[in-house]
């Protein structure tokens, strides 16, 4: 297998997990103000107001909310530590590079733009263009 991305490339991505990691830890602690997520969801459901309905939205938004950056935290921890291993920048799906510009927008990316596309699609149901 060659290896596609170069070293700069790859130390350029690398930097850019580095900063989305310290990101999303940083927005998860703001988010949390030092609480667990129980605690946290707790403590939006009981805020002042007498609108339960919409509390009741607010928490189920807010925890779809850092759901997804704890998701996206993880994927970009796991990045990072294949981000120097031959596998990196490797379609998981159909073994082809995944190109460097892709992994520049998404650098944790595991599939090529094609097969996300079909992977997307089959979890949600939805067909594919032949």
């Amino acid at each position: 297998m060659t290896t596609h991305l170069t070293a700069g490339q790859r130390a350029l991505l690398e930097a850019a997990l580095v900063q989305r990691q310290h990101e999303l830890d940083r927005r998860l602690a703001e988010h949390h103000d030092g609480l667990s997520r129980v605690a946290h969801a707790r403590e939006v459901l009981l805020q002042d107001g007498d609108d339960a309905p919409q509390r009741e939205n607010a928490r189920a938004t807010d925890l779809a909310v850092t759901d997804m950056e704890t998701q996206e935290l993880g994927a970009v921890s796991q990045a990072l530590k294949r981000v120097h291993s031959p596998d990196y920048g490797v379609c998981v799906d159909c073994g082809e590079d995944i190109p460097f510009d892709r992994l520049k927008v998404e650098a944790w990316a595991l599939r090529c733009v094609g097969c996300e596309s079909a992977h997307e699609a089959q979890a949600t149901g939805r067909r594919t263009p032949a």
